[in-house]
């Protein structure tokens, strides 16, 4: 797919690294080959400042948002649990980017697709709390990578996920359980408030949720859509209704008419 002159601007908060000694912001590239690939838009790296970056103007400039996943985890404070090195590691730059940003992003009507522990974000930025070791509980199952060399098996389906009848993912999808991939840790606790199941594996871990009553799309999921996006019916749709919505916004933003769309 080919960027157009109203390619949609999407936000692709990073990850914040250290290597020999130094801090990098990073992004990984199965996400922003995905933005690229499945929904027409043009990827943009937002380096995790925290409050050096203004938020509503960042999210005004931006036609998506989608929040990616990470090795890190979101840092137990946020959502009043005490630090344990069970949670670790932590990402404390993109915590206190990415919390706002999500916020915001609703709060404006910004197209938001959340994956992995960008889901775990949108649910902690309302007021969700997570688990820090799903795979030690003894009624679910091991939702960690598989121990493998190979990324086909790493992201290779694992799991059903059911979808919640009549919701937004099965909609979408036009399917009440869908097969996915899964390679996290941590996974969503308590919802927040403002928040709704999309989606449930069979040990009733959470698989995706959604914004209510968000002017467009706000979607989190747990798995990994991105990863060779093309090569999945289910991820290519998840991808093309977020770039759908981008696009739409971008098309307003060219006409202006922005402001009236996000009233």
């Amino acid at each position: 797919m080919t960027h157009s002159s109203y390619a949609p601007l999407i936000g692709v908060p990073a990850c914040v690294r250290e290597y020999d000694g130094k801090s990098f912001h990073t992004v990984g590239d199965k996400y922003v080959r995905a933005i690229s690939l499945a929904t027409g838009g043009l990827p943009v790296m937002l380096p995790s400042l925290g409050e050096l970056i203004d938020i509503p103007q960042a999210v005004a400039r931006l036609d998506g948002l989608l929040v990616t996943g990470s090795p890190s985890n979101v840092h137990p404070d946020h959502y009043g649990v005490a630090p344990t090195p069970e949670a670790e590691p932590h990402d404390i730059a993109r915590d206190a980017t990415t919390l706002p940003l999500i916020r915001e992003a609703v709060r404006q009507g910004l197209p938001l697709f959340a994956i992995c522990r960008g889901m775990q974000e949108l649910n902690v930025a309302f007021g969700g709390t997570l688990h820090a070791r799903v795979h030690e509980m003894p009624e679910k199952f091991d939702h960690r990578q598989p121990r493998h060399d190979d990324p086909d098996v790493q992201y290779g389906p694992r799991h059903p996920a059911h979808l919640v009848k009549d919701g937004l993912l099965e909609s979408l999808l036009g399917e009440t359980e869908i097969t996915i991939n899964s390679l996290h840790w941590q996974a969503v606790d308590r919802l927040g408030e403002g928040l709704s199941l999309e989606a449930l594996a069979h040990d009733d871990t959470v698989e995706a949720i959604k914004v209510d009553g968000a002017r467009d799309f706000a979607l989190g999921v747990q798995w990994h859509p991105e990863y060779k996006v093309m090569e999945n019916p289910q991820s290519v749709k998840l991808f093309e209704a977020f770039g759908k919505a981008a696009r739409t916004r971008a098309l307003a933003r060219a006409a202006g008419s922005l402001q009236a769309l996000s009233a």
